[in-house]
């Protein structure tokens, strides 16, 4: 009898594992696919769906060619000041366009994430902080110079605010596979 079981149980993952190697996913393998919404670090939050479609093989070879992949949004901090914005997706499930549904363990490895350009935000720190340095030397001190170190200040303040991550829907993710288990026919 347990030589039924562990005969049936090595068929089982044999097939399993054939059909996901028939499919050309294996560990290690990258796939490509489009994000279908907009994700920022600033709104997104940890359990968040995160859905890829148009997904196909890296490597060009079409194995696999317009599936979705589906995941959630791991890690999300907000930019604050002196720390960047980051958003992380996972993803769990592929399903390909024939139906067949897989178990994967997916990280992401390439994506197009936009942040805004701080020169503005610096250049108006520094010009205000020259505005308040004069302010007080002047008010205070009777005294000049004291624009320049609240020009300095005011940059430097606003050279350390950080922008917060968008991944803006119809950007390219890059995804590569570490485990792949075939489920069953969608």
């Amino acid at each position: 009898m347990r030589l039924r079981i562990a005969t049936a149980a090595l068929l089982a993952f044999t097939f399993v594992t054939a059909a996901a190697a028939e499919a050309g996913l294996s560990a290690g393998t990258l796939l490509n696919g489009t994000i279908d919404g907009n994700y920022s670090s600033n709104h997104a939050y940890v359990g968040q769906s995160v859905t890829l479609s148009n997904v196909t093989n890296d490597d060009g070879s079409g194995t696999i060619t317009g599936g979705r992949m589906y995941g959630t949004v791991v890690e999300v901090q907000k930019a604050s000041q002196g720390r960047p914005g980051k958003i992380a997706f996972h993803f769990t499930r592929l399903v390909t366009r024939s139906g067949a549904v897989y178990a994967i363990d997916g990280h992401v490895m390439q994506m197009k994430a936009n942040t805004k350009n701080n020169a503005l935000k610096e250049a108006g720190g520094a010009l205000a902080g020259m505005l308040v340095g004069n302010a007080i030397g002047k008010s205070l001190f009777h005294l000049g110079g004291f624009g320049v170190i609240g020009a300095a200040g005011g940059f430097l303040l606003a050279k350390n605010n950080r922008q917060d991550v968008n991944v803006p829907a119809g950007s390219i993710v890059q995804v590569q596979l570490t485990s792949v288990t075939r489920r069953q026919a969608h």
